[in-house]
């Protein structure tokens, strides 16, 4: 039988998954819950020993039962078959077969030599599909229907899920109850109504929520319809050991019971439980008897408080509280909580400051810049005729409290030397260039001054090229 989902070739073949017309994984088509990969599957078997003849079959919702291949059928993985019922046949999928099989017999008490393994009659025919595909879809219907007829009868049960039988003469309901029902007489009704034979069967609220399936508190599809197939009790000492509040609304599941998860890790709750000692013993200190409050699994610390004074708890170590026991034992008296509490808090610094080495957490931090600006004091500028160890006026300028510039030296004559070294005091200075004007729009300012030199179109130096004249040259015309 080939994928529905993949689709398949004019041969029969699947495009997708290339298993040659059966699907290997069992995901395809028939749906992927409580599904099995059959590790064995391409291990030959010993000379002369031959296939194992029971295989699984997987009904709706996970159910599976065991069925004997007595025509000696070519099966695999995601075969529909015609399987045996207890009226009429029913249709299945191949769910694992092979040795693997003796596995899950094993596992659920159940000898190769039972009655309850019936017969595998032939591999489902087109016909067979049709018949059950139209069967399948009336159970929406049925179930409403049935709720109906339920009402009316003043039952108190909850019809959760209705399945037919392959052939569509069965149909089986499951439903739940906290007491012993009497329906008889919603047998009657049901039959009459729909035609068929009717199978009553009463599940637990774990079953029925693996039926029906769902998402759990965690995000996750729930465990009982995906890979839980064995339901251990679950009580609410689980929770005190894990040091859970016992909150109803959070430890319950989409069941109304106890989530099975809190079983998960309760074994390594209970070996670390061992190293802490019981919560019933008394401490004995100089300021009173303490008792036990609660405690932290993982960080290894303990509350106390004093039986005189409840309102105030004090935090221990697990080394302190086995010391504390250890004095007691001698019949003596410990120091007060309010000493040990004090260690503790000592102890926790100096254990946070030397984790791994580190005295800080901020070490990799980038420093803050400074905001102020730095004088750049290494760049002076060297002025000709004047002694170069003289500071910058622009730095002078800067630093108030500096003593001030020594004056310029004079020439023979008396003049001050200009910034060129020459004692001309009609030459006028040399400006400077002018900027860039990026504005385009800077000329088309209406208040702008008409009588105002363009600065951008003075004439060039005529004096380019030339070397112009230094001090020491003034000096020696002088």
């Amino acid at each position: 039988m080939a994928c529905g989902s993949c689709g398949t070739t004019e041969d029969g073949v699947p495009k997708g998954c290339k298993s040659n017309g059966n699907c290997a994984s069992g995901t395809c088509g028939s749906g992927s819950k409580l599904s099995v990969f059959d590790w064995l599957s391409n291990m030959t078997l010993p000379s002369g020993q031959a296939k194992f003849d029971v295989y699984e079959v997987r009904f709706k919702n996970g159910r599976k039962h065991f069925f004997r291949n007595t025509e000696n059928l070519t099966l695999s993985m995601g075969d529909v078959v015609a399987v045996e019922g207890t009226s009429g046949h029913d249709i299945g999928v191949v769910s694992l077969g092979g040795e693997l099989v003796k596995v899950q017999l094993k596992k659920k008490k159940v000898t190769t030599d039972s009655e309850e393994i019936l017969k595998i009659y032939r591999k489902a025919s087109q016909r067979d599909i049709d018949v059950w595909t139209e069967a399948r879809d009336k159970e929406p219907e049925t179930q409403r229907k049935g709720r109906e007829i339920i009402n009316t009868l003043n039952l108190q049960m909850k019809l959760s899920d209705v399945e037919y039988q392959g052939d569509g003469n069965k149909a089986t309901f499951y439903y739940t109850a906290d007491a012993r029902v009497d329906f008889r007489q919603l047998i009657r009704e049901l039959a009459s109504s729909f035609s068929i034979r009717v199978e009553m069967k009463q599940v637990g609220s774990r079953q029925e929520a693996a039926r029906l399936g769902g998402i759990g508190s965690c995000g996750r599809e729930l465990c009982c319809s995906t890979w839980l197939t064995d339901f251990r009790k679950v009580t609410t000492s689980a929770a005190r050991y894990q040091q859970l509040s016992l909150n109803p609304l959070k430890l319950a599941g989409q069941c109304g019971k106890l989530k099975c998860c809190l079983n998960y890790e309760l074994d390594t709750y209970l070996d670390a439980l061992k190293t802490f000692p019981k919560q019933e013993i008394i401490l004995k200190t100089e300021k009173g008897t303490a008792a036990f409050v609660k405690m932290d699994i993982f960080k290894k610390e303990l509350w106390y408080t004093y039986n005189e004074e409840r309102s105030k708890w004090f935090k221990l170590t697990l080394d302190q509280v086995l010391e504390i026991i250890e004095i007691n034992k001698r019949d003596e008296t410990a120091l007060s909580l309010e000493e040990y509490e004090a260690d503790f808090e000592i102890i926790k610094k100096v254990d946070y400051e030397n984790v791994v080495g580190q005295d800080s957490l901020t070490r990799f931090d980038t420093p803050k810049k400074s905001k102020k600006k730095r004088n750049n004091k290494s760049k002076k500028k060297v002025v000709v005729g004047e002694d170069s160890n003289q500071p910058n006026s622009q730095n002078q300028s800067s630093q108030p409290n500096q003593p001030k510039r020594t004056p310029r030296p004079a020439n023979k004559t008396g003049n001050k030397l200009d910034n060129k070294g020459t004692n001309n005091p009609n030459q006028p200075k040399k400006k400077r260039p002018p900027r860039e004007n990026n504005n385009p729009n800077a000329n088309s300012n209406p208040n702008a001054n008409p009588n105002a030199k363009n600065k951008s179109a003075r004439k060039p130096n005529k004096r380019r090229g030339k070397k112009p004249p230094t001090g020491n040259d003034s000096a020696e015309k002088e």
